[in-house]
């Protein structure tokens, strides 16, 4: 693999329209407010990566920063380790999550995608792995019992094995009318997993969870709000389902509270929040040590390279906020996200799409 140097870093913000919406009972998100990162280096070859925002008020200041970025680090070998202690050393003071996580992140992926181009392999293989078939489940937002039902019979005729719908309705009622709608169209063999998107009191879940302890759940997700530990902590002792968490830890000093504090059965891996696909293999690496199973929280293509390698890997999300600006979005067949054997991540961009998106 021939060295790379780090030329420059462009960042373009597109906002991606979602149909339907994706809605949770924390919010709903009408568009996915991405930043496209092409890391270019000196030798001609680019490294592709993308941010998810949530919000578009944030897609401006996230390029912006990926901009200032850029004289940090060029000139500098595209080798993610080193880059990562850069930044890291550079925004010491400042510290690293937030925007400035986001972006260092994005640079992160796309100089992980940059290296396996350069060695003509994807990915997965200069992680140590292997091209493979990633089980997945089908991830869907708020729906009323009908539409709840329609899809988990789609997902069972796609070969979904794992199924997942956003809860947090007015009552309990309304959320078990759901559940019970998905139990019934998709039968006793799939997997069925519920996300309260951290819209739930410490009391309120631990009474919800209660109920749902009967339902045959795989998991309850995020039942109350991402910091407190203390309080997933006190539901996962008090729920026999397991409890899911993880999807916003900020970077592995989040997890390991996480895990010291025991608010998780299980671990959900966002690769932007953690760090990058850097941040992810040290993730891997504790929720090995805990026993922890590890799903991915979006970026489909991506994650299913990083759960291949993964020891304890689980499930990946499939739900590709991204699709309509790749070349080539992630391949499912059968329930499971195909891993090409294609150099690089899978993240190329379709120009067109990305003009007619960009913000």
């Amino acid at each position: 693999m021939e060295r790379l140097t780090l030329h420059s870093l462009a960042a373009r913000p597109v906002s991606v329209p979602l149909d339907p919406p994706l809605t949770a009972a924390s919010g709903q998100v009408p568009e996915a407010p991405l930043v496209l990162i092409d890391l270019h280096s000196e030798e001609g070859v680019t490294g592709c990566a993308y941010l998810f925002c949530y919000s578009p008020v944030v897609m401006g200041p996230i390029a912006e920063t990926l901009r200032n970025i850029e004289p940090m680090v060029k000139g500098a070998a595209v080798a993610p380790q080193d880059l990562d202690r850069l930044l890291r050393a550079r925004f010491r003071l400042l510290g690293v999550q937030g925007l400035v996580g986001m972006a260092m992140a994005g640079l992160d992926m796309a100089a992980w995608d940059a290296q396996a181009k350069a060695a003509g392999v994807p990915l997965v293989r200069l992680l140590g792995g292997a091209p493979a078939a990633v089980p997945a489940y089908d991830s869907h937002s708020m729906l009323t019992a009908e539409k709840a039902a329609e899809a988990a019979a789609a997902a069972c005729e796609s070969g979904f094995r794992a199924f997942k719908v956003k809860i947090g309705h007015a009552t309990i009622a309304e959320d078990l009318a759901v559940i019970r709608a998905v139990r019934d169209a998709a039968g006793p063999d799939m997997a069925v997993m519920v996300d309260y998107n951290q819209s739930l009191s410490v009391p309120e879940a631990l009474a919800r969870t209660a109920v749902l302890d009967n339902e045959g759940l795989a998991w309850i997700e995020e039942p109350t709000i991402a910091e407190d530990f203390a309080g997933h902590a006190k539901i996962a002792r008090e729920t026999r389902t397991a409890i899911q968490f993880g999807e916003n830890w900020w970077g592995l000093p989040d997890m390991q509270k996480a895990v010291a504090a025991g608010a998780s059965d299980l671990a959900m891996v966002d690769v932007m929040k953690i760090g990058g696909i850097t941040g992810w293999m040290k993730a891997a690496a504790l929720a090995e040590g805990a026993g922890l199973p590890v799903s991915s929280h979006l970026w489909p293509e991506v994650s299913a390279h990083l759960l291949a390698v993964t020891p304890t890997a689980h499930l990946v999300e499939y739900l590709d906020l991204a699709a309509a600006v790749l070349q080539q979005p992630a391949e499912l067949r059968d329930g499971k996200v195909l891993i090409r054997d294609e150099p690089g991540s899978g993240v190329a961009w379709d120009e067109a799409a990305v003009a007619r998106f960009a913000v």
